[in-house]
């Protein structure tokens, strides 16, 4: 049983080691999956619908935000993102803790989506990582070796942007090992487990 499902929330500037992060933590958490995000952009090769992404129309999208099921959306290179508020809210019911990996903008829309709602504030728990400074983070993008020395600097410019809202968030996560980073990420999901919100009173 996961009697106290959560809506884990990971932010993190580019570089910052969450996809490696989210991959660790679903490997390990036999309760935990991720949302499915909805897209407007055509499917990759072997992806599929309702597996990797919803994949939806313009137009359809376009109704969606409308509507207001989106709990957070954005658009990426012409393309849009969202994750849908009935997906989330679907997993929870089924004692799943749901992984979110957004960034500061998406954290902020559900931030504010769970103060309107009492079931997704009960969840929510908000984690930024990112390695100590700039530099470490320079170093990780130049390693990775797939952007040029422009889209790094650009890169490092939105990242201290980021970087500056973690005060917004739950906790801070410096990034050092991917191990390591594990380590303290399981920490952080068995206190919030133990919260006394979330807990059900001991039988006396």
């Amino acid at each position: 049983m996961n009697p106290n499902p959560l809506l884990v929330v990971i932010s993190a500037p580019s570089g910052g080691g969450k996809t490696t992060l989210v991959k660790q933590l679903l490997a390990v958490n036999r309760w935990m999956t991720r949302a499915i995000t909805c897209t407007t952009r055509a499917p990759r090769a072997g992806e599929k619908d309702g597996v990797d992404y919803y994949f939806l129309d313009a137009a359809s999208f376009l109704k969606r935000v409308q509507a207001g099921n989106f709990l957070e959306h954005a658009t990426v290179f012409g393309n849009s993102y969202g994750t849908l508020k009935a997906e989330v809210l679907g997993k929870l019911r089924q004692s799943k803790d749901v992984l979110l990996n957004v960034d500061v903008q998406g954290a902020a829309a559900i931030r504010a989506a769970a103060e309107e709602d009492p079931e997704l504030k009960r969840a929510l728990v908000q984690v930024f990582l990112t390695p100590r400074s700039l530099e470490v983070l320079e170093a990780r993008l130049k390693k990775r070796g797939t952007d040029s020395p422009a889209m790094i600097q650009k890169r490092l410019s939105v990242a201290r942007q980021e970087i500056a809202q973690w005060k917004n968030f739950d906790y801070l996560l410096i990034s050092t090992s991917i191990a390591e980073d594990l380590r303290r990420m399981q920490a952080i999901l068995q206190a919030e487990k133990m919260r006394i919100a979330r807990s059900q009173p001991p039988e006396l």
